[in-house]
């Protein structure tokens, strides 16, 4: 009996320990609510990093919420500090805070002129515009250090910016020092909660990558954890949007149309560009051609069973279409394969199929 009440505490305590571990790496999201939890609307847009036409859109959706629904405060992803440098360049009548900040972020896709410029535009179209990085600490080295310098020299060090500046560098060095993407997920979404609940019922705009954006999606790198749009639905509910821009990327027109002949018949075909394959297989490089007005020719040629989900090209991609690639191997030799889009879906993913030609 005593070896069994022993036995019954143990497990007791082992559980107790894993819910304290569980709590820890995660905020309880379904107990957190709160009267301090704010009742405003968010907006969440998802991203390809760096792509002039989804900025440009960006630009587009902010001055609309600035301006005709009298919005504020911009959510992005980016560290605590780096927002803060960002607001008080808002208020300053030169660059040299954005030239900075634009130097500490090489080797990242922020380092980027059209990023750049959508900033200068935001300063310029909506200068009462506040910045929110809800980001573990990127660039907490540089960005980080400087900006606790400038509270240091302006009589700030013990002030609540101080102190989420010094968290965020910590956030970010973990964050680096151990690749834990678990970690930074539930990072990105507290620190979300902790700036969005500050406003009391202020609308907000969101602008991250698009992993972080679906309701429906895990992290990215381990797929073990709800993605931070995926965790704030359950605290925020139908007080928060999510849209993707990602695909904008990929509305391009064709940079030329040529003639494709295929068993003694023209097509024309519609060229758009080249992708760099250096270091798959033997391959170089991959071109892509959309055959125009010719599925009914090709929709039922035997399939090889080879698929090339949507992703991969660099164009939408629509049902009823058919597609000519090249790809060329380091020797120079080039190997000719045709896709059509059927509907078909493959691992959950819209994909084209291969087909023969004879």
């Amino acid at each position: 009996m005593k070896n069994t009440r022993f036995f019954m505490f143990a497990m007791a305590l082992i559980m107790v320990s894993v819910l304290v571990a569980c709590s820890y790496s995660t905020l309880s999201i379904d107990t957190a609510k709160s009267s301090a939890q704010s009742t405003g609307q968010i907006y969440l847009y998802g991203e390809y990093h760096g792509i002039q036409k989804i900025l440009e859109k960006e630009l587009e959706l902010w001055n609309q919420y600035y301006h005709e629904e009298n919005m504020r405060h911009l959510f992005i992803e980016g560290s605590y500090y780096g927002a803060e440098f960002l607001n008080l360049w808002m208020q300053s009548d030169s660059d040299d805070i954005m030239e900075e900040l634009y130097k500490d972020w090489e080797g990242t896709a922020a380092h980027n002129p059209y990023v750049k410029e959508f900033y200068k535009k935001v300063k310029s179209e909506c200068p009462e515009t506040i910045f929110h990085g809800t980001d573990v600490g990127h660039q907490y080295d540089t960005t980080g250090q400087r900006f606790l310098k400038y509270l240091e020299e302006n009589n700030l060090k013990n002030t609540e910016k101080y102190l989420l500046a010094q968290e965020a560098i910590e956030q970010g060095k973990y964050y680096y020092e151990h690749s834990d993407n678990v970690y930074r997920e539930n990072k990105m979404m507290e620190n979300f909660i902790r700036e969005f609940d500050k406003l009391k019922g202020e609308n907000i705009m969101g602008i991250y990558g698009s992993t972080h954006t679906d309701f429906d999606s895990m992290e990215y790198i381990t797929n073990s954890v709800p993605c931070m749009a995926n965790q704030l639905k359950k605290r925020y509910e139908d007080n928060i949007y999510s849209e993707d821009l990602s695909w904008l990327m990929k509305e391009v027109e064709p940079f030329r149309v040529d003639i494709v002949s295929i068993n003694g018949k023209n097509y024309e075909a519609s060229y758009f560009g080249k992708q760099d394959l250096t270091g798959f297989k033997d391959y170089e490089y991959r071109e892509f051609w959309r055959l125009e007005n010719a599925y009914e020719y090709f929709k039922d040629k035997k399939k090889t069973g080879s698929v090339l989900p949507y992703d991969n090209y660099p164009m939408l991609i629509e049902t009823g279409q058919v597609f000519v690639i090249d790809y060329t191997r380091t020797d120079g030799s080039v190997e000719r394969v045709y896709y059509c889009s059927d509907g078909y879906t493959w691992n959950g993913e819209p994909s084209t199929e291969e087909f023969t030609i004879k």
